[in-house]
């Protein structure tokens, strides 16, 4: 038992020594941040092409006299792109401070 005692003793005062470390960037940070700028661009590439060919296709279904199932591409490209652009307000507030 007292074993255990001094063991969180020595535990406790290394951490007290710390103090308060001042954050550094993690490795490879600039890089990460970099895949992350791009994936965010290619999200909203392809929601932007994936509502303008909705809209292609359901101009071409109101035309043709087809059942209408574009509707649905439509409202499905909006919410993911409402998913996709809030994903990062999201992170910044549950990670930032």
């Amino acid at each position: 038992m007292s074993m255990i005692l001094m063991s969180v003793g020595d535990t406790y005062s290394t951490l007290a020594q710390m103090g308060n470390p001042t954050p550094e960037a993690p490795p490879l940070s600039d890089e990460i941040m970099q895949f992350v700028q791009y994936g965010t661009w290619f999200a909203l590439l392809s929601g932007t092409a994936s509502i303008i060919y909705a809209g292609g296709r359901f101009a071409w279904e109101k035309w043709s006299g087809g059942a209408l199932q574009s509707p649905k591409m439509v409202a499905g490209a909006m919410l993911g792109g409402v998913v996709a652009t809030s994903a990062g307000t999201i992170m910044n507030t549950v990670i930032g401070s």
